[in-house]
């Protein structure tokens, strides 16, 4: 009975630190700690954009064939990376509901540095796609730990917001990515057809630009993990853990945190017992359990579908754009200034991913696709083809930190991450393939055929989304994922 008194009093006071935390009305924590994990996925993003521009001259230097006959090598490429990314996801990151987020974190922005340390050596195509690999492991289990820590630490209102706050950071990366490509690895040539002053055909830069590019991606990788031990962990996983003493301990200082910035903070509401400590393996927390398997029902195929459109532009537009026959100076310059549209994802998300339910952005993200694709197809103006590239890149990802929020809050405490990886991971399998289709197919179909084909991945991803999909806004993660 004293046994049975002494867990019924450690669930209750599970449940209270746990409403404390859902009251808290505004970030609780300094600011610098939305920096530490920004910097990770700036680094995140721009492997996953440094890519797109560089890879023509690392195509022409390393594996000796013409700028027009890059993209049919990107494909592979990309898969391989991208296998890497749903292996780590799936492998990696089930390990952070069991030892914890914040040393995952450390762990998996270790294995991305090193994979990309290693793309700056390599030697051959073989060992240029094992480096992509390696990177795509460390990536695809850190992007899944990053946006469950996001979400468990956040306020319950503005989930969307912080989340999109650290995704800034990944479209400022993303912008690094390809205007350093562009500095580095591109010819001059006269504005807007190319960059000026880019150092493509001077000195080592001529051959070996886009080396100094994974480098230097190396080097934000090994900074990032050099940061992140300052990282406190997420009371929540804590709770899970049975770790009530330390979980509390993080709470009452966030507490304190908000006191001082003078915000007063409102009645603690409704208690829900959390479930307690568990043993078995995340993944059977959602396989188990019929509401979470229904979500993974329809998510997965959504993030599946949706990652064809993404990685075939994030990754390819360049090379896409020099098959349909641009200038490689020409191709660089409209993806450069096309991702500029990327960039204005962050702050819109952020002010407005709130605002209306998740899965309404998809159909937002998939209209605006749908028109920049349209646009860039039925023109070879260099002018419109940037405004309509602008376009397209803040279409196609306007969605992701809304449904990267999505997905993290329709899985529970015990397995957010596992289920997080299960569609971002799996999900990205569909990047893969569909890109090495669409790069195949790039050299017979027209610029608008081959644009509409990568729209009409996401259309349809945004349909399942609008469809089937739930609600979760302004609501608590354990009355959303209990």
């Amino acid at each position: 009975m004293n046994v049975a008194n002494h867990t019924m009093k450690q669930e209750e006071r599970a449940g209270e630190i746990i409403a404390r935390m859902d009251r808290l009305p505004v970030w609780a924590f300094e600011y610098i700690f939305i920096g530490i994990i920004g910097i990770g996925e700036l680094f995140t993003f721009f492997d996953i954009f440094n890519i797109n521009v560089s890879f023509v001259q690392t195509a022409v230097t390393l594996f000796h064939v013409s700028p027009a006959k890059a993209a049919p090598l990107l494909g592979p490429i990309v898969l391989g990376n991208l296998i890497g990314y749903v292996i780590g996801s799936l492998v990696l990151s089930p390990i952070a509901d069991r030892i914890g987020r914040r040393d995952m974190l450390m762990i998996t922005m270790l294995i991305t540095g090193i994979g990309s340390a290693f793309n700056a050596v390599a030697f051959d195509y073989i060992s240029f796609f094992i480096a992509r690999f390696i990177t795509g492991l460390g990536i695809g289990a850190d992007l899944a730990i990053v946006n469950t820590y996001i979400s468990e630490v956040s306020p319950k209102r503005y989930r969307a917001r912080y989340v999109s706050l650290v995704f800034a950071f990944s479209t400022l990366g993303a912008f690094l990515g390809i205007w350093v490509g562009l500095l580095l690895t591109t010819p001059p040539a006269p504005f807007p057809l190319g960059l000026p002053f880019a150092l493509g055909t001077t000195g080592i830069f001529a051959t070996e630009g886009w080396r100094i590019m994974y480098a230097i991606g190396a080097l934000l990788a090994f900074i990032g993990v050099a940061i992140r031990v300052r990282l406190p962990e997420s009371p929540r996983w804590l709770i899970s853990k049975g770790r009530i003493e330390d979980a509390e301990n993080i709470v009452k200082n966030m507490e304190e945190k908000v006191a001082k910035k003078g915000v007063q903070l409102p009645p603690l509401p409704a208690i829900i017992p959390p479930i307690g400590k568990v043993e078995s393996v995340p993944y059977s927390e959602i396989f188990k359990n019929g509401l979470y398997r229904k979500r993974l029902a329809y998510l997965l195929p959504m993030w599946f579908l949706a990652y064809t459109t993404v990685y075939s532009i994030a990754s390819g537009l360049t090379s896409l754009l020099t098959a349909e026959g641009y200038g490689v100076s020409e191709a660089g310059m409209i993806s450069a200034l096309g991702v500029l549209g990327f960039v204005l994802v962050g702050p819109v998300a952020y002010l407005l991913g709130d605002n209306i339910e998740r899965k309404y952005w998809l159909g937002i993200g998939a209209l605006l696709t749908v028109i920049g694709g349209v646009l860039v197809g039925l023109t070879s103006n260099i002018v419109v083809d940037i405004l309509a590239s602008i376009v397209l890149f803040f279409g196609f990802n306007i969605w992701i930190p809304i449904a990267y929020t999505w997905t993290a809050e329709s899985f529970p405490t015990r397995a957010r991450t596992s289920g997080f990886a299960l569609n971002d991971g799996l999900g990205h399998l569909g990047g893969g393939l569909g890109v090495v289709g669409i790069t195949a197919l790039a050299v017979s179909l027209s610029a608008l055929e081959l644009f509409g084909v990568i729209a009409a991945f996401l259309v349809i991803a945004a349909i399942i989304a609008l469809t089937l999909g739930h609600e979760t806004v302004d609501k608590r993660l354990d009355e959303i994922s209990p």
